[in-house]
């Protein structure tokens, strides 16, 4: 198991000091920080490597284009599935993007819509298609009463949350997708937040499986779409251009294969080293090692919860099948965007405010704007209990205020 203190050490971020001091960070569900070794295999890509890849013979092209598929091969692996169904793509959004706008769907067809999704899983369906949404369970993103009834009205795309943003609540996503498999719907799922926690295995009843590399230690602007292969096969590229096509003339093109047909352009080559160098890192790191500060950072989020009354934990105060992500709402707070640069300003500490992206969850639930603290394996019981000290003083000279 990789010692606390020399993790901290591989992430050049936490030695930046602000103007309160130490720097915090606790808005991990929205981004992570970066090792070294992703920072130098960005650099080391423009550095010493420089060329575009599957684009000619000289040794740098090669080079990069065995690099690139590498990563992806490694990434199948770490799926369960062939490479040719693993595409990479700028991020989540543009994955399910891909998925809503390849499908041959009417305007009649329903979707199926978790209450928690990310706006990056609900928006591309609606206004393509009915949709209908899945209520969220007590300690689930999807309630399974609920689900099995909106597959009696047999939808044609069921979309699942495989880790709230909210809530941090996890789905039973294998066995909610085979049946939605078998009542005839394709299944697409949003896995951004869980990946940083454990990447899943893609089970014979995903369709689509999408995530970002930089909700696991790698850079922005890449990430991976996984298809099956029924899906690749019903999908139409939503856009065309270079590395798509096997052939052009004047009468006609012949697709490529997958993956490549859905790569259109010269890719973010650059991410994909920083993305199998965060895959490689978290791998020397282990899973028993980013499971077990899982379970410590979650204990220690909710036992601050529970000690202040005046804080409402989104999702309860249950730890069962949940990754620390925790959202609170402050009483008498309807806003707590001036608390969160509170916080950032005069004590240090980085969280987040707002609806997250997921405001259809906020309005099924009553609730105005929350206050998001999501540590991540970098962090320790200590940045917890400073970090709620401090909101403690703040919420403190705000109630005098008021």
């Amino acid at each position: 198991m990789t010692a606390l203190a020399d993790l901290r050490a591989d992430f050049p971020l936490l030695q930046r000091t602000v103007d309160a001091g130490r720097l915090v960070y606790l808005d991990n569900a929205a981004t992570t920080l970066k090792p070294h070794s992703v920072i130098d295999a960005i650099a080391g890509y423009y550095g010493t490597v420089g060329a575009n890849i599957h684009r000619g013979k000289h040794i740098l092209s090669e080079e990069a284009s065995e690099r690139y598929e590498q990563v992806r091969a490694r990434i199948a692996e770490r799926l369960g599935v062939p490479p040719r169904n693993v595409v990479f793509t700028a991020g989540t959004t543009e994955g399910i993007n891909l998925v809503a706008a390849g499908l041959p769907l009417k305007e009649t067809d329903l979707v199926a819509l978790p209450v928690d999704a990310h706006h990056s899983a609900q928006l591309p369906w609606r206004g393509r298609c009915r949709t209908t949404w899945l209520a969220a369970g007590e300690d689930t993103t999807v309630d399974e009463e609920s689900f099995q009834a909106v597959l009696e009205s047999r939808p044609r795309v069921v979309v699942l949350t495989a880790a709230s943003n909210v809530t941090g609540h996890t789905a039973y996503v294998d066995r909610l997708a085979a049946l939605a498999h078998e009542a005839g719907a394709w299944t697409v799922v949003d896995a951004a937040q869980l990946v940083p926690h454990r990447l899943p295995r893609v089970t014979a009843g995903i369709d689509a499986l999408a995530f970002s590399a930089h909700k696991m230690l790698g850079p922005t602007g890449i990430g991976v779409l996984c298809l099956s292969d029924r899906l690749i096969e019903a999908l139409t590229p939503d856009r065309l251009g270079g590395g798509t096509v096997d052939w052009v003339d004047q009468a006609g093109y012949r697709l490529r294969r997958a993956p490549y047909r859905f790569e259109a352009g010269t890719p973010n080559i650059s991410g994909v080293y920083g993305f199998g160098a965060a895959l490689e890192y978290l791998d020397r790191t282990g899973e028993d090692t980013v499971a077990a500060r899982d379970a410590e950072l979650l204990t220690a989020l909710l036992e601050q919860v529970r000690d202040r009354p005046y804080l409402t934990a989104l999702g309860g105060l249950g730890d069962r099948g949940r990754i620390p992500v925790l959202t609170v709402t402050l009483r008498g707070v309807p806003d707590p965007s001036a608390i969160a640069r509170a916080l950032s300003d005069s004590y240090g500490v980085m969280c987040r405010s707002g609806h997250f992206c997921a405001q259809p969850y906020f309005t099924a639930h009553d609730h105005t704007a929350g206050l998001r603290i999501a540590p991540y394996l970098y962090n320790t019981r200590e940045d917890i209990e400073y970090a709620f000290t401090a909101l403690d003083e703040v919420h403190r000279l705000l109630a005098r205020s008021v």
